[in-house]
């Protein structure tokens, strides 16, 4: 059981990641709903965003730049323009890849853009729980395996459809812990992100990733594109995680 694991929240706006910056989460995770799963924001918000963080802050910022077509150079790019904006840590989904291989060619390139600016700055790789239901999506287990191989430093698992469904929909306790060992044995950091409840948190503290991604939980209505984050809602998730961690 992890009874450390980190809180990352996904906010849209300015008027989003003030609320998630004063409510003292881990990452705040500046996405843009509207471009999909992992949609990635402007240049000047992630700039915006990363001078709200107070200096001397633990707080880190992390950029989604897409669910990625199987382009490694236009790939790169939306890398270096993430990192040059201010983000500490780079998501990136591979939507596109059809096999290994090309998973990791395109995620090498990302990493090598992302390195050659700063060494510092972290790079994500997500897939999709819900790859069953997409075209040629890559298998959620051989996610660990690139983000080995191309040097990426934590592998993340989130669903690509928002609809009712969640991460526990697709993949049950067991077949999330056996991509949580996967990535462990590869040395890699893990989060797990989709549709998740107050209600998982038991289960995913006995799974044990190291972060857990939210947005929908934590905007009114359970609605992530049109419910705005709220403090009162971020807290309660917070207050649970150290309830459950006890």
């Amino acid at each position: 059981m992890n009874n450390d694991i980190k809180l990352l929240v996904s906010p849209k706006n300015i008027q989003e990641a003030k609320v998630t910056i004063e409510a003292g989460v881990d990452y705040i995770d500046c996405k843009n709903p509207d471009e999909g799963s992992l949609g990635a924001n402007f240049p000047w918000i992630i700039q915006e965003i990363k001078n709200l963080i107070p200096k001397n802050s633990k707080q880190q910022l992390s950029a989604a730049i897409g669910d990625f077509p199987n382009l490694p150079g236009t790939a790169s790019l939306a890398a270096l323009g993430a990192a040059a904006s201010g983000a500490d840590i780079i998501k990136i989904g591979l939507k596109g890849p059809k096999t290994i291989k090309q998973g990791i060619n395109l995620l090498q390139k990302v990493t090598k853009a992302v390195e050659n600016y700063n060494n510092k700055i972290k790079v994500v790789v997500a897939g999709y729980a819900d790859y069953k239901r997409l075209d040629n999506v890559l298998d959620y287990l051989s996610l660990p395996e690139i983000a080995a191989e191309s040097g990426a430093d934590i592998v993340m698992l989130d669903t690509y459809i928002k609809d009712n469904k969640g991460l526990f929909d697709f993949l049950d306790s067991n077949k999330l812990s056996i991509f949580i060992k996967k990535a462990n044995e590869y040395n890699l950091g893990t989060a797990l992100a989709g549709n998740l409840r107050k209600e998982d948190i038991k289960k995913l503290q006995i799974i044990s990733p190291d972060i857990i991604g939210i947005r929908s939980a934590v905007c009114e209505g359970f609605d992530r594109n049109n419910g705005k984050i709220t403090l009162n809602k971020i807290i309660e998730l917070k207050n649970e995680l150290i309830r459950c961690s006890s």
